[in-house]
């Protein structure tokens, strides 16, 4: 089924990318200035000893590409751009790409809240980015996803085929800390806990994923059915 072109899904498809790419934007722009002095004591984890200021923006940068909450975000604001201009016939990848657009985001939301919440630290500007990233732009994708669709999109082939972004994650994530010695969340450090125990994390997450995906499958025929 073609993505709806009614002007009124457009506009939820734009407002979804905006705000996706407002909380990217926010957290680039912190982390390019180092506006803050990081408050990182483990050395496994990244931003330890990073200089604060433009000194260690690099260091910040190739940090933040690496974070499952930034792929997340970034595959939302990339999907529902496209959503929002116009892609009437979709492809086997982008059935794929909308429905990690809300499984991943779920995922990041429920991580954060449940697993990383209880940590954080924010100061200032960090409140508002760690706002759009976690909170607003889950909602809005879950709540535009559910008003506006695209209809007919979930079926079990595109379930599987959501794992390959989440996937890419891990191996990015992994390839990178052997390299580097550092890693995004203290559940995947392998420095401290291991390839074995990280392995069991990563499989966790990955046992989430695939039920958000069929969660999301049942509720999509459901609101096909009744559309």
């Amino acid at each position: 089924m073609p993505a709806d072109r009614r002007p009124a899904a457009t506009r939820w498809f734009a407002l979804n990318a905006a705000l996706a790419w407002a909380g990217l934007a926010v957290s680039l722009t912190l982390d390019v200035l180092g506006t803050y002095p990081t408050t990182v004591t483990v050395a496994s984890h990244y931003g330890y000893a990073v200089p604060d200021g433009f000194a260690g923006s690099t260091q910040r940068v190739a940090d933040w590409v690496s974070y499952f909450t930034i792929w997340s975000n970034l595959t939302v604001a990339i999907v529902m751009t496209v959503l929002a201009l116009g892609r009437r016939r979709p492809s086997r990848w982008l059935r794929a790409a909308r429905l990690d657009s809300v499984l991943m985001i779920t995922v990041t939301a429920v991580v954060f809240a449940v697993v990383l919440a209880p940590t954080a630290q924010q100061r200032g500007w960090e409140n508002l980015s760690n706002a759009l990233l976690h909170q607003v732009t889950p909602l809005v994708t879950v709540l535009v996803w559910a008003v506006v669709g695209p209809r007919a999109w979930v079926g079990w082939g595109t379930v599987r085929d959501a794992l390959v972004i989440p996937m890419a994650w891990v191996g990015w994530m992994l390839v990178r800390g052997a390299v580097a010695g550092t890693y995004p969340y203290g559940f995947v450090d392998v420095a401290l806990h291991g390839y074995a125990a990280v392995a069991l994390n990563i499989l966790g997450i990955l046992v989430l994923g695939v039920l958000v995906g069929v969660v999301f499958r049942g509720a999509d025929r459901l609101l096909t059915r009744r559309g």
